[in-house]
């Protein structure tokens, strides 16, 4: 990537509260749910606590990450442009923005240039989706040159619009050219013609078991076993947990306790679906496996989703009321 001298910042954003996790996770054990959060930080620091230096005309990578609990964000850079280079490691096309929304637990890299006037210039950081209070938090990219500070208000950004960061997200592309050299000539392996042997769909929902705030998958909310269960299946402990104990469609049965573990074939071509049926925007992480996501819409999947696939990034956000369905999934546990 064409940073110059191979400068590289990193920039942690999150919603911030006041409480600590030890009075969080009582909230959750009495009931009730996560509080809105107090603020934004930009790696820790309050309002305009955050600064970044450069030289006028040189150009600089800044990795972004969301490292909050629940909430998305929207960054951006006064009067500068993003050129899109990585998400979650894997290299995109570079693709230009003039703000990212960058959603719980996501990862981008960015190459900026200085290339504007010497002065200081406002970096953005604003809540989504949570109107009418919309939260934000302001840093400083200080020009080494600057003949002044930041001064009037910050650039405004998008707050509610939902199909603004569908199609943001749709805009981000696997760059196939990148990452080094592959098997197979480029262009002559086909994801697309490969026969998927099994459908996963899985759907998040939230509730209450026993008095306490919940969170689950086809209505199993995950229980850590004691054993950690990839020791108990390397030696075979018997008791730890049960094979296909989660089912692979969403029966909208209530809530209950389990250690969900979902099996597969080994090597086999599965097709997962994503449903969110909730209000908020949901986050999903595959440990250790990269996949495709080949699409992305709102309403309830069917068959006929499929048409319009389409192939983008390695990680990805979740819409409200929406689906999203990847191949190239291989999972054991779920």
């Amino acid at each position: 990537m064409p940073a110059d001298n191979s400068v590289t910042f990193v920039t942690n954003v999150f919603g911030w509260a006041f409480s600590d996790q030890t009075k969080l996770k009582a909230l959750l054990d009495s009931g009730r749910k996560l509080p809105f959060p107090n603020g934004i930080l930009i790696n820790g620091r309050g309002r305009n606590g955050y600064s970044l230096t450069v030289e006028q005309g040189k150009t600089y990578r800044l990795r972004i990450s969301n490292v909050g609990l629940q909430n998305s964000l929207n960054f951006r850079i006064q009067n500068h442009k993003m050129k899109l280079v990585e998400v979650e490691g894997t290299h995109t096309l570079q693709t230009t923005y003039s703000s990212l929304d960058v959603h719980v637990g996501q990862s981008y890299s960015v190459l900026f240039t200085a290339d504007q006037p010497g002065q200081d210039y406002y970096i953005v950081v604003t809540s989504r989706f949570t109107a009418p209070v919309v939260l934000n938090t302001t840093g400083t990219l200080h020009y080494s040159n600057s003949a002044g500070p930041v001064s009037g208000p910050f650039p405004g950004g998008p707050t509610t619009q939902i199909d603004w960061s569908l199609n943001q997200a749709r805009s981000i592309r696997t760059n196939l050219t990148a990452s080094g050299p592959r098997p197979n000539p480029q262009g002559s392996y086909h994801y697309g013609m490969i026969n998927t042997s099994r459908t996963i769909i899985v759907a998040n929902s939230a509730g209450q078991v026993n008095g306490k705030q919940r969170y689950g998958v086809n209505s199993v909310s995950f229980v850590a076993p004691d054993t950690p269960m990839k020791l108990a299946d390397y030696f075979k402990i018997q008791g730890v947990f049960k094979e296909n104990s989660i089912s692979d469609r969403p029966y909208g049965g209530r809530l209950y306790l389990d250690t969900s573990v979902l099996t597969l074939s080994y090597r086999s071509f599965v097709e997962i679906v994503f449903q969110n049926n909730e209000n908020i925007v949901q986050s999903w992480h595959l440990d250790g496996y990269s996949f495709f996501v080949v699409g992305m819409d709102g309403g309830q999947w069917t068959t006929a989703s499929r048409e319009s696939v389409q192939s983008s990034r390695w990680s990805f956000s979740m819409h409200c009321s929406g689906i999203s369905h990847g191949m190239d999934c291989h999972l054991y546990s779920a």
